[in-house]
This record gives C-alpha cells, sequence and structure tokens, in this order.
C-alpha cells in the first residue's frame, strides 16, 4: 500500500497525518507550536508530528511517497520555507519546511502551500460538490481565502495569493491591521481583533453600559459571541463584524464569481447563526455577480489538514484525476 502525509502548521498548533491512496487518514498527531524560540524548533515540531503520526500508523516515514504541508505565512516557496511569520515570536524569523520533511520521507515530493490555499485544496478533494469555481474563506485569528477559478488553484507566484484579509473594507481606516495597515478587513473581524474592534467602538460611543469585561486583558471573541441577545453593545458590534465581513466577502465573490463559497475558521464554525447568516442574507445586495452558495465547510477544523494530504496525492494541485487509482 502505498501511504501519504499531510502536515498542519498553525500558529497555535501543529498537525501531522498519514493517510491511505484514497485519502482515508489512518493516523494523526498534534501538538502545540513553538512559541518561545527559534524557526528551526518549529521545524523540529512538524518532524515529530510526522514521525509520531508515521509510528501510529506502524510504518517508517521512508515508506511516505508524498507529503502535502499547509502553512502559516509568508511563503517562500523558492526555499520552501516560512519567512518572518506575523502571528510567531519575532525571534522565529524563519522556518524551513520542504526540505527538512523530505529529507525525513527520503521525497522530493513534498508541497508547499500557504493554509487558505490547503483548505480549497481539501474541500474540492474531500466534497461531494465539486465545482471549479469555488472560495474557501478561513475566519479566525486572521483572515484568508483559498480560490480556485477554472479548477485551478490561484497560489500566486510566490505562493501568498489570497492574503483577503488585508485587503481594505474601511477607507476610513479606523483600525489598525497587526500588519501595521489600515482599514484591513482582518483588522475588524478576526478572532484576534474582534475584541480590540469592540474597545474602539467603545470608545467612540463615549462609553457604554455592558457586561462584556472590555477591561480584562483575558478579554476574547467568544465573550462577545457568548453574549449575544443578552447584552446590547454585544449585539451593537456583532452587527458591526457582520457589515464588515459582508463587504469582505462580497468583494472576493465579487473578484471570482465562485459558485459556492465555505467559511471555517474558529470564528465562522463556532458561531454560524452570527457570522454566516448575516452574510447569506445581505451578500446579494452588493453584488453583480450572481449569488454564490454561502455554506460553511464540511470538514471542519481538518480542512487545512486534508487539504494537505489531498495536495500530497494530486501532486500539490488539488486535481483529484491526479490522484493514484
Amino acid at each position: 500500500m502505498a501511504y501519504y502525509a499531510g502536515v498542519d502548521l498553525g500558529a497555535t498548533n501543529v498537525r501531522a497525518a498519514v493517510a491511505d491512496e484514497d485519502g482515508n487518514v489512518i493516523s494523526a498527531y498534534d501538538r502545540g507550536t513553538p512559541g518561545g524560540s527559534t524557526g528551526i524548533a518549529v521545524t523540529e515540531a512538524v518532524l515529530e508530528c510526522l514521525r509520531k503520526a508515521c509510528a501510529d500508523a506502524s510504518i517508517d516515514p521512508a515508506e511516505i511517497r508524498a507529503a502535502g504541508i499547509g502553512s502559516i505565512g509568508p511563503l517562500d516557496l523558492a526555499e520552501g520555507a516560512v519567512t518572518n511569520p506575523a502571528n510567531l515570536p519575532d525571534t522565529i524569523d524563519r522556518i524551513p519546511l520542504t526540505g527538512p520533511v523530505g529529507n525525513l520521507i527520503h521525497s522530493d515530493r513534498v508541497f508547499l502551500h500557504n493554509d487558505t490555499n490547503a483548505g480549497v485544496i481539501g474541500q474540492r478533494f474531500y466534497s461531494d460538490r465539486n465545482p471549479d469555481d469555488m472560495v474557501y474563506i478561513t475566519i479566525s485569528s486572521g483572515i484568508g481565502a483559498g480560490v480556485t477559478v477554472d479548477g485551478n488553484v490561484l497560489t500566486g507566484w510566490d505562493g501568498n495569493a489570497g492574503e483577503v484579509g488585508h485587503m481594505v473594507v474601511d477607507p476610513q481606516g479606523r483600525r489598525t491591521c497587526g500588519c501595521g495597515h489600515d482599514g484591513h478587513w482582518e483588522a475588524y473581524c478576526s478572532g484576534n481583533n474582534i475584541p480590540r474592534f469592540a474597545r474602539m467602538l467603545a470608545e467612540e460611543d463615549g462609553g457604554v453600559e455592558t457586561s462584556l469585561p472590555l477591561e480584562d486583558p483575558d478579554f476574547s471573541a467568544k465573550d462577545v459571541f457568548e453574549n449575544a441577545g443578552l447584552d446590547a453593545f454585544a449585539d451593537h458590534v456583532i452587527e458591526q463584524v457582520a457589515h464588515w465581513n459582508t463587504v469582505g466577502v462580497t468583494n472576493v465573490v465579487q473578484a471570482y464569481a465562485p459558485i459556492v463559497v465555505y467559511l471555517g475558521g474558529a470564528v465562522a464554525l463556532n458561531n454560524e447563526e452570527l457570522v454566516l447568516d448575516p452574510i447569506r442574507e445581505r451578500i446579494e445586495d452588493g453584488l453583480l455577480n450572481n449569488v454564490p452558495d454561502v455554506q460553511l465547510t464540511t470538514l471542519g477544523d481538518e480542512i487545512v489538514l486534508k487539504g494537505a494530504v489531498a495536495s500530497a496525492l494530486t501532486e500539490g494541485t488539488g486535481d483529484e484525476s491526479l490522484a493514484p487509482n
């Protein structure tokens, strides 16, 4: 039997899986992403997860025919590495990936993608419905998109296409994004930034009555959504987030004319009624293109990992016809 591997490298966790030639995951292992060390420490965590996934599958890493990696960025595809990741400490400036993974599995068939491109590859490969024109958008600690047009994954020359979270949605630029620029979608609607947006809205209103723990350093997006319907200010924040999410998704749809838009990431997966429903209800008002079907990803929080596996099976393309028979 042929075996394939997938890796999901995120800012919080590292996951690895071993799959058979039909894409069925037969073993997986995960651990936290090293946060206070060097890029090499992150590389070692990736290799550790792969080794343990192989051990759980009772195979040697050299039996892996190909591997796919879905990773945080930015990527340096020429070097097969992550460079200066925005959501990890400054001490981590470079994370080598394709070379070390290739050495472990004794293969040069290692395919590196940013996480949302891996996500759209996974969604296409594992879905019953598999249109050639589709988008996967993650709304999590950050915001990004994987896009396929005419069946082709749009990766960009350097692998960093799809950074839609860093397009301007607010021309007034009231919030500065973590990247240092103003008005970006991610600055308003990502899991990391919703609490900061809430504090900004409270300040703009000159102080509000709310049960939200605005001054608590542990105040989170979860606090906002959990108070929906219970706290008027929480409802106001959720309404504003819904507005900017609709603007962002509308822009993506207008650019690529997908038949279906899948949303994932923790913010979307945990709050479908408060995040997806407003987009579904409002998106038609801003579109010239046909209105797409907007739905949650069917792969849950495994979408990037399964996308990495699908990449390994399809030589990095997501084209099901290239998978082994």
